[in-house]
């Protein structure tokens, strides 16, 4: 099992000063995460969603803490990949600049966002979204490996053009994509590229979407890139030497990422100004409740949340249901930094070590 963490900068309540600040605190998480052996910081790309995410640049962030740290690798989870967002071209030079500058440690996500906020704001055209980014796949792989690349499609007719630089690791760097549901990570799987699953469901629904993915990766015979047969997920997760510390902070910022996401991805409204979702601490028998349902079998969520022993034992299901990579989500909003920082050090020493 390889342990990572996951950022989207998010942030409760947001003022210039606590934004300015929370990106060094989250790069400060980082250059202590490779101090302790952590496998990948993996950094979002979104645009407009306020107090979720205010990672809107994540080529330059990853590019400065891979100047601050020496071996965690550095995980786009994901770049919007179609050409509204960003051109194919201009991610296939970016990646491959960070690759370089970072002698190899770059792992690359592709996506493209279902936020009504994003569509919006770059003008996508939904009907036509999947197509896009299947396009853009194929071209950046080709354009790492090639030494004049051109292409006539759909969307994109490009001249015979060399596109550089290219990347340390050959062929190119590891390749990912993001998935929610069931049918997605098939999909994802089908085309051969790592899947990177938010850990939504139970135990059991999670093992049947893993070996799903399983089933299709195997019999994926990908033309234009190295195939990848990896499946992370990415829990909420804090993890204290005092249970009840955790889980109080803990489930609170779970509650708050879940909301917010929800507001973004689900309500079907473009959102601005303050979310209108809850931010209070759970109290007395209602926190002892939450606590109790961690090890249920049909908790809706798989947090990793509480003293090393309950996240051992939340670690071990998604050992169990074939999980190769847990990207832990311990920065959210309403939890401080410091307590980021200490739940780092203490999954390091405490948790880490019984999956290694």
């Amino acid at each position: 099992m390889k342990f990572s963490l996951f950022y989207e900068m998010q942030l409760a309540d947001p003022t210039p000063e606590t934004e300015a600040r929370l990106f060094h605190d989250c790069a400060e998480q980082v250059v202590l995460a490779d101090e302790l052996g952590y496998h990948a910081a993996w950094e979002v790309e979104h645009h407009g969603l306020y107090e979720y995410s205010h990672s809107s640049a994540p080529e330059v962030f990853l590019a400065y803490v891979a100047g601050r740290t020496e071996r965690i690798k550095l995980g786009h989870g994901v770049t919007l990949t179609p050409g509204r967002y960003n051109h194919p071209m201009r991610i296939a030079e970016r990646v491959a600049t960070l690759d370089i500058l970072s002698n190899g440690r770059v792992l690359w996500g592709s996506g493209k966002s279902s936020s009504m906020t994003e569509h919006g704001s770059f003008q996508v055209d939904g009907a036509t979204l999947h197509d896009q980014w299947l396009e853009a796949l194929e071209m950046i792989p080709r354009m790492w490996r090639e030494p004049v690349f051109s292409f006539k499609g759909r969307f994109y007719d490009i001249p015979p053009t060399q596109v550089v630089p290219k990347p340390v690791q050959r062929p190119h760097p590891p390749l990912f994509a993001a998935c929610s549901k069931p049918d997605s990570a098939v999909a994802v799987g089908k085309l051969g590229v790592g899947a990177l699953n938010f850990a939504m469901g139970d135990p059991l629904s999670l093992g049947d979407k893993v070996a799903s993915y399983r089933r299709a990766a195997r019999d994926a015979r990908p033309t234009h890139w190295t195939k990848n047969d990896h499946f992370a997920c990415t829990p909420i997760t804090l993890c204290l030497p005092d249970d009840r510390e955790a889980c109080r902070f803990g489930l609170r910022g779970a509650t708050f990422f879940q909301e917010a996401m929800a507001t973004y991805y689900f309500s079907g409204r473009r959102p601005t100004g303050r979310l209108p979702i809850p931010r209070g601490f759970l109290e007395g028998a209602e926190l002892d409740a939450a606590m109790a349902f961690r090890g249920s079998p049909d908790v809706p969520s798989l947090h990793v949340i509480g003293d090393p022993a309950h996240c051992r034992e939340a670690v071990s299901r998604f050992v169990e249901a074939g999980v190769d990579e847990l990207i832990l989500v311990m920065q959210v909003g309403l939890v401080p930094h410091e307590m980021v920082m200490r739940s780092i050090r203490t999954f390091a020493e405490e948790v880490m070590p019984a999956f290694l």
